[in-house]
């Protein structure tokens, strides 16, 4: 892949301690070589340089790491090791560091260490244990050089929390990347008067990268004349694959829905979109009428297969879904639709399209006479987001031209849902429903959020500390 994150790995030593302790640095380097083939696991390329324990070494380690572009070190602490060693790759590198403080076993046998009886070999012995050592002296000059840095401390073998902890940042590194090379497509224009929507599209850039590509439903509407009939007749069928068409859909409507996802498609590899934002009335010119209360299907399906689509123009909330989406865990596009006080619930949803592969059963497609709110007529999709734990996310603009992430896990449970053709799950918090909404709202979030499947608050708040902007977690 392209744009499959570069990780960047290297151990640090001493190398005064070489020839005083012969066999530390084979024992060091097998140490190294067990982390390194356990980063296999994470799908991501490894960058590896090894051991680094001199200053020369550091600075060839700096540009190595740089002319391959990585988009994160791990720093693999070994040994003591002075920081005037380490600084110079990570100040080259300019990429987040994360300090691996790994000790080989969970402690030392103090009784066999005692009775080796030469001093000299007794102090080698304790310094491949010694990795907590210089932490604080290279955290210091990273803190005082401005080099962005995180933790993880565990053993080398049999430490689960070691590898979680690690595989978590990973992920989130590879979200980050994901974002940086997210191709956002805007279609259309905010919906008049809705304030909380309203993005600063160049904090866009600076907080998450991407690209923003402004597209024209016009162009939709000129892709769809392009659309045959047995690309039509394709995709209705597809359709009643995927989908629990119910009865009193019109073949009509179901073939002016599919020529519109046809279309879609096609916009979306012209453009090479991986997200899109849209809103259009349409009203006055009936061709982009047609497009415009067509494309719910066909937005739906484009989620599913990991290009989130937002309506109302909702541009922080296609960030949320995009976000989610990227950790596996879906993204369906959110808001309150009503406080269930018997049940302490909330019930979220939304018009337009939902994502339909973290749906509880198959997502059902059903006939509105009015799109409320908005112009037209036409089909809709009506799902629940899959029993048990969830994540909500909102990215919030903060009022002072930052981003930060706000989250809350909770569980879509069973019950009674708004059968009125859109998109309807009911939520339950550790907090309570009442507290939940207050908290959430005390942030300051558009009133859209995105939810995914499980519990990731852990990978989000990683993902924050990357991104370097605020992360706040309700419950």
């Amino acid at each position: 892949m392209k744009n499959k994150l570069k990780v960047g790995y290297f151990g640090i030593g001493l190398d005064a301690y070489w020839p005083q302790f012969p066999q530390l640095l084979p024992t060091l380097l097998q140490h190294i070589d067990t982390v390194v083939n356990k980063l296999s696991i994470y799908d991501v390329e490894i960058v590896n340089l090894g051991m680094i324990d001199t200053p020369e070494k550091a600075f060839e380690a700096g540009h190595r790491f740089r002319e391959a572009d990585v988009d994160l070190l791990l720093l693999h602490v070994t040994t003591y090791a002075v920081s005037g060693t380490v600084l110079p790759v990570v100040l080259r590198s300019k990429v987040p560091v994360i300090i691996l403080n790994i000790s080989p076993k969970k402690a030392i046998d103090y009784k066999s260490f005692n009775q080796l009886g030469n001093r000299t070999e007794m102090t080698g012995k304790w310094l491949e244990y010694c990795s907590a050592c210089p932490v604080p002296e290279i955290a210091n000059a990273f803190k005082r050089c401005g080099v962005r840095f995180f933790q993880i401390t565990g053993v080398l073998e049999d430490d689960a929390y070691l590898w979680e902890e690690l595989g978590e940042w990973i992920e989130a590194a590879k979200v980050a990347n994901t974002m940086f090379h997210n191709r956002m497509g805007l279609m259309g224009h905010y919906y008049n008067g809705m304030l909380d929507i309203y993005t600063d599209l160049t904090a866009v850039y600076a907080t998450f990268g991407g690209h923003l590509e402004i597209v024209e439903l016009d162009d939709l509407t000129e892709i769809r004349h392009t659309v045959t009939e047995k690309e039509i007749e394709e995709r209705v069928a597809h359709f009643y694959q995927v989908f629990d068409v119910q009865d009193d859909c019109s073949i009509d409507e179901l073939k002016r829905a599919a020529k519109t996802s046809v279309a879609l498609d096609k916009m979306v590899d012209k453009y090479k979109l991986n997200s899109l934002a849209y809103y259009y009335m349409g009203n006055g010119v009936p061709e982009n009428e047609d497009t415009a209360t067509s494309v719910i299907l066909g937005n739906s399906l484009l989620t599913a297969r990991n290009v989130p689509v937002a309506g109302e123009y909702e541009v922080k909330n296609v960030l949320a879904m995009k976000i989610l989406d990227s950790f596996g865990i879906g993204g369906s596009f959110s808001e309150y639709y009503a406080l269930d006080f018997n049940d302490d619930i909330v019930l979220f949803g939304h018009d337009g399209p939902g994502h339909i592969a973290i749906a509880e059963g198959k997502t059902k497609v059903k006939p509105l006479q009015v799109y409320h709110g908005k112009i037209g007529k036409g089909l809709s999709v009506e799902m629940s987001v899959k029993h048990g734990a969830v994540t909500l996310l909102s990215v919030v603009e903060d009022g002072k031209g930052k981003f930060k992430l706000l989250v809350a896990e909770g569980e879509s449970v069973a019950g009674p849902i708004l059968e009125i053709g859109n998109t309807n799950s009911r939520y339950k918090f550790s907090i309570g429903a009442r507290k939940f909404v207050e908290l959430w709202n005390e942030q300051g979030p558009a009133h859209h959020c995105a939810i995914g499947v499980g519990h990731i608050s852990n990978k989000l708040i990683k993902l924050a500390k990357l991104l370097e902007i605020e992360v706040v977690k309700v419950c």
